[in-house]
């Protein structure tokens, strides 16, 4: 497997360190528009271990399908891993295909800004521009592994778990996110820093959230349409307080626009799919101030003769993801909460988790525990896909794939495997 890692962030540069550690591949390149970024995760990848060679730098613009696609020729990339923010999906997705390359991703193409009244049908929906191309990749016999982060990703892994070993029916696949990080200054006095890419908190929490429902997708002729079961609720609608384990405890979340809701129908039965997220008070006031003075936007504005993005500038000016961990605390949890009927016949109500704690991943991975969380699932999911343990054509989640291997491969102990358990709550 010759890996090509496009992004060299914070979640590209723990995978980077979280992959060094395993044997399954034969290279990875680390390519990033500024080269010096990649060359940096080169370096300390090589410098966690001497005999390190697999791992080299190289330069590219996630922006350009056909960049993208020439350096996937040059190192001869087997799989394309995206690892930048969702605005650059379609090149970096289409380059793969056009280099005859599998390619991964963590987050999917972007919406457009749905309806906002309550109930309204949805637009253009998360991944909706990879998806439409599914019959394309498995003409060619290639595989697009989107979704594969931790949430989307791991949360997606716990529904099939939940379907095939849990559940005999499934009233609601709930994704519940939630933490108990803080972020203190040099003074020890607590400051707000986004955990992972600002430009991506906007765009995720901004947006209507979508959620779906079985009956809304059963026609009156009873024909069904998975495409019917979408519908729009206001942002940081139903809150509700969740009990986080791990520490955590509980914790308000809200609807969020997310890529769960939009992957687990097409390949999980169940009644009702939603997204909620832990975001806290002071990141709704946040996210509502930035939208009220118009500084959420994307197209560019003219400021003294020059052209930027209002949220180009919003995301610059908060500290990198990549430099928080030295000054965060605290634990991240990320699983789904599946409600309906177990095995034996009786109700259920089962919490799926997985929780990372910023001390553990700084220590032995340098990396804070948001994006390390993240990273490890698609670097697991490669060695699966290396060993022919998964294995598919087409535009596929991670619900498509048999979630067994994958959750022992993240849980068994170093080095045989990721060292990293999963939980299981009966409520």
């Amino acid at each position: 497997m010759h890996v090509l890692m496009v992004g060299a962030g914070g979640v590209g540069d723990a995978a980077a360190r979280i992959a060094a550690e395993r044997p399954y591949f034969d290279s990875w390149v680390v390519a990033d528009y500024d080269v010096t970024r990649a060359e940096r995760t080169v370096a300390a990848v090589a410098g966690r271990d001497v005999g390190e060679s697999r791992f080299s730098a190289a330069q590219v613009d996630a922006s350009d399908a056909e960049a993208v696609a020439a350096l996937a020729r040059e190192v001869g990339a087997t799989h394309v891993f995206n690892a930048v923010d969702p605005r650059f999906v379609m090149p970096i997705f289409e380059g793969a295909r056009a280099a005859g390359a599998d390619y991964l991703d963590m987050a999917m193409s972007l919406s457009r800004r749905h309806p906002t009244e309550p109930y309204a049908k949805v637009g253009v929906k998360l991944g909706d521009e990879q998806l439409a191309q599914a019959d394309a990749w498995e003409t060619d016999g290639r595989l697009a592994l989107v979704g594969i982060g931790v949430e989307p990703g791991l949360s997606d892994v716990f529904a099939r778990y939940a379907a095939d070993h849990l559940f005999s029916e499934i009233d609601e696949l709930g994704t519940r996110d939630g933490a108990n990080l803080v972020i203190r200054d040099e003074d020890g006095n607590e400051v707000f820093a986004p955990g992972f890419s600002m430009w991506t908190i906007i765009e995720e929490c901004l947006n209507p959230p979508v959620v779906w429902e079985r009956d809304r997708a059963v026609g009156a002729d009873g024909e069904y349409d998975v495409e019917a079961g979408f519908f729009t609720l206001p942002a940081f609608s139903e809150p509700e307080v969740f009990d986080f384990p791990g520490g955590i405890g509980p914790v308000e979340c809200v609807h969020v626009e997310h890529e769960e809701v939009l992957l687990m129908p097409r390949w999980v039965d169940a009644k009702k799919v939603t997204f909620k997220y832990g975001l806290g008070e002071e990141m709704i006031s946040i996210l509502r101030t930035l939208h009220t003075l118009g500084l959420d936007r994307t197209d560019p504005v003219s400021v003294k003769g020059v052209e930027v993005s209002p949220r180009d500038v919003v995301a610059a000016v908060l500290p990198d993801p990549v430099t928080i961990g030295p000054r965060m605390e605290g634990r991240t949890c990320a699983g789904l909460w599946v409600t309906g009927t177990g095995k034996d016949g009786q109700p259920r109500r089962t919490y799926l988790y997985h929780v990372s704690d910023n001390a553990d991943t700084m220590r032995d991975y340098d990396a804070q525990c948001v994006v390390w969380q993240t990273a490890v699932n698609p670097v697991v999911a490669l060695e699966l896909l290396a060993d022919g343990t998964w294995a598919g054509a087409g535009v596929l989640g991670p619900e498509a794939f048999d979630a067994v291997p994958f959750l022992d491969l993240l849980a068994a102990p170093k080095p045989e495997g990721y060292g990293s358990p999963w939980g299981l709550e009966d409520r």
